[in-house]
């Protein structure tokens, strides 16, 4: 094999990694300033933070807000933060019950996905202030993580905007537990969850998100995995998989659309099953990300569900929007139509195609 083909196979692969684990979402074309022009303020309303004290722009975020509330004319925030032991559950608990009109999740995807648990089902809004490194459901959004201003902005003064949560049940039938939760982008089961859970520490540090790359590759080879799958309660059908992911949606870096179709209020998931027998044919699923192309090939299947019920032959590992998640045997994920409120800036979806996430209205 000479040098060049050795090359092209390097970047599928690469394209791959990247495209499954969601891992270039840090790299989603930058908002422009003047997209985003200010928001008039909303009615007076009264502001809880729901703040992850260990981000680095935690501080920061906590000021701001607090600024721009008492620019607008409103009381101060109340502000709550995460602890180890409870990363928000209580926290937005305790925000209802204070009165908030909003709720602002100031901190990474996994803050996020607290905060919407406890708000869906309900009237009141989230408000989105991503200080994580993933920050996925704000980057489909078209929302600039590194623009903490504009995010605070739309947080407070935003649109509200219903869209589809996602609750999953997980069960380990060799551990006997159970647990549910509640994702808002995209789950998955088997190798894309494996090389979030298998990054080096020491390459994240050191190349940031190109570290997931090397573990990418080192779980290319991998063999399948036998797993039973229901869609909507219908008959059982059994295949061998690499990974089956689970988006409410799924717009990529880059105009890359891995999941075209899925959009965050159609009251449907877009399960993406991915059955790849060696490298090559990851190789043939990055070329079909890649060139946007729509033809069917035999590795790669989508279907379109509001509930999926999953039982793998053994443990597997899996992951709800970037983050590990440990080991299961079966889950069960059923959509929750229109059951979160969020705030968005109208003018920024309008302007920027990567972020259309919505069906039309």
């Amino acid at each position: 094999m000479d040098t060049q083909w050795l090359a092209v196979l390097a970047a599928a692969i690469t394209a791959v990694v990247l495209a499954v684990s969601w891992l270039a979402a840090r790299h989603l074309p930058r908002i422009r300033p003047e997209a985003s022009p200010p928001l008039p303020p909303a009615g007076s309303q009264r502001v809880a933070l729901i703040l992850h004290p260990l981000k680095n722009a935690a501080a920061a975020a906590q000021e701001k807000v607090a600024a721009a509330c008492a620019e607008a004319g409103w009381q101060e925030p109340l502000v709550l933060e995460t602890t180890l032991e409870d990363p928000g559950h209580a926290q937005t608990r305790q925000a209802l019950r204070a009165g908030a009109d909003v709720v602002l999740a100031a901190g990474g995807d996994g803050t996020l996905r607290v905060v919407a648990a406890e708000l869906a089902g309900g009237t009141v809004p989230v408000g989105l202030v991503p200080l994580g490194t993933g920050n996925l459901l704000a980057r489909n959004l078209g929302m600039d993580p590194n623009n903490l201003e504009a995010n605070i902005r739309t947080a407070l003064f935003g649109h509200n905007r219903r869209i589809d949560t996602a609750t999953i049940t997980l069960e380990n039938r060799h551990t006997r537990e159970t647990s549910t939760d509640t994702f808002l982008v995209i789950a998955g089961i088997g190798t894309d969850a494996e090389v979030l859970a298998d990054t080096k520490e020491e390459l994240k540090r050191r190349f940031g998100w190109m570290a997931y790359s090397e573990a990418g590759v080192r779980h290319l080879p991998g063999r399948r995995q036998r797993v039973t799958i229901r869609v909507d309660d219908g008959p059982a059908e059994h295949r061998r998989i690499r990974s089956i992911l689970f988006a409410n949606c799924g717009r990529m870096p880059a105009g890359v659309h891995f999941v075209p179709d899925a959009l965050l209020d159609d009251g449907e998931l877009d399960v993406v099953v991915l059955s790849p027998r060696s490298v090559l044919g990851w190789v043939w699923i990055g070329a079909k990300t890649v060139l946007k192309h729509r033809a069917e090939i035999p590795v790669i299947d989508y279907i379109r569900a509001k509930k999926v019920h999953i039982t793998a032959h053994e443990p597997m590992n899996t992951q709800l929007d970037g983050d590990p998640y440990g080991h299961v045997t079966s889950l069960t994920v059923q959509v929750r139509p229109a059951s979160l409120s969020i705030r968005v800036d109208p003018v920024v979806l309008r302007n920027n195609p990567d972020a259309h996430s919505f069906s039309e209205k």
